[in-house]
């Protein structure tokens, strides 16, 4: 074990995990065998670490996560404009980091960090790769994968085998189906399916976890306004961003348009698509 290194007392960890560097192992840590945490490491309180886990780089894991065999956080992200600059990666409390999954640290490009929130499941092999930003209460599903620069926002349900484009962002409580490819952006509460992925109803199943009938009959009223109108989609925003504001004062609607406003790389639907 490297000179700077510090473990509390309560720690737990295997004598065949290697821990070197500038190292920090909070209260109630579990590591297991064979794993390796090495670099500007620190591990929050109540985590648990499995066994042949590598942990890198200028990594901070909060507390109470569950790591899993094989997972790999902190190493170079696969960006060959990476040029060894020093990056972070920043994982908040009470994730479930299953097997195999990988996350990259940030780039100079993209601000040096990828963060993760809290109350996250993310299976098997799911990869994050440089610059993301994740919420909180996400389900990635198996072998789904970010590429760099993506943002998701709260209660985002993603499925298995699905790749999302580099640069996309993603609203609350929105899902995407698997087996699908999304190169666009998602509005909150929003589903969508296909490959490539567009938008094709709304994830009632979220919203009825996170907000009242009256909400989700308003959000409905919307949708069928924005993608059923004539008008292009973002004059559509823009009117109902006015209404919102003046009128109804309604945050979600608010967030929703300005949502739309904000897009770069476009929102994918085909007019009249929306499932009743």
């Amino acid at each position: 074990m490297g000179d700077c290194v510090e473990i509390h007392p309560s720690a737990n960890v295997s004598k065949t995990a290697v821990i070197e560097g500038n190292v920090k192992i909070g209260a109630n840590v579990i590591i297991g065998d064979y794993s390796v945490i090495k670099g500007n490491v620190e591990i929050g309180d109540n985590t648990y670490i499995y066994n042949h886990v590598t942990i890198m780089g200028h990594t901070r894991v909060g507390k109470l996560n569950k790591i899993f065999p094989n997972a790999v956080l902190g190493t170079p992200p696969q960006d060959l404009k990476y040029r060894g600059e020093d990056s972070i990666l920043e994982i908040g409390d009470n994730n479930a980091i299953r097997e195999s999954c990988m996350f990259n640290p940030g780039t100079e490009g993209g601000g040096n960090i990828t963060k993760i929130g809290n109350n996250n499941l993310f299976m098997a092999y799911v990869h994050i790769a440089h610059d993301c930003i994740v919420g909180d209460n996400n389900i990635l599903a198996n072998n789904a994968t970010l590429g760099g620069h993506i943002y998701i926002e709260n209660h985002v349900n993603i499925g298995g085998m699905t790749p999302v484009h580099q640069f996309v962002k993603i609203g609350e409580g929105a899902m995407v189906a698997g087996a699908s490819a999304l190169s666009q952006d998602i509005p909150p509460y929003c589903m969508a399916e296909g490959n490539r992925a567009k938008i094709i109803g709304l994830n009632r199943f979220r919203m009825r976890k996170i907000m009242d009938r009256v909400e989700i009959d308003k959000i409905d009223a919307l949708y069928k306004r924005l993608f059923s109108g004539n008008q292009s989609l973002r004059d559509l925003a823009s009117m109902e961003i006015e209404v919102a504001k003046g009128i109804q004062n309604n945050q979600n609607i608010i967030k929703i348009c300005e949502f739309i406003l904000k897009s770069e790389r476009g929102i994918p639907y085909k007019r009249g698509d929306l499932n009743e």
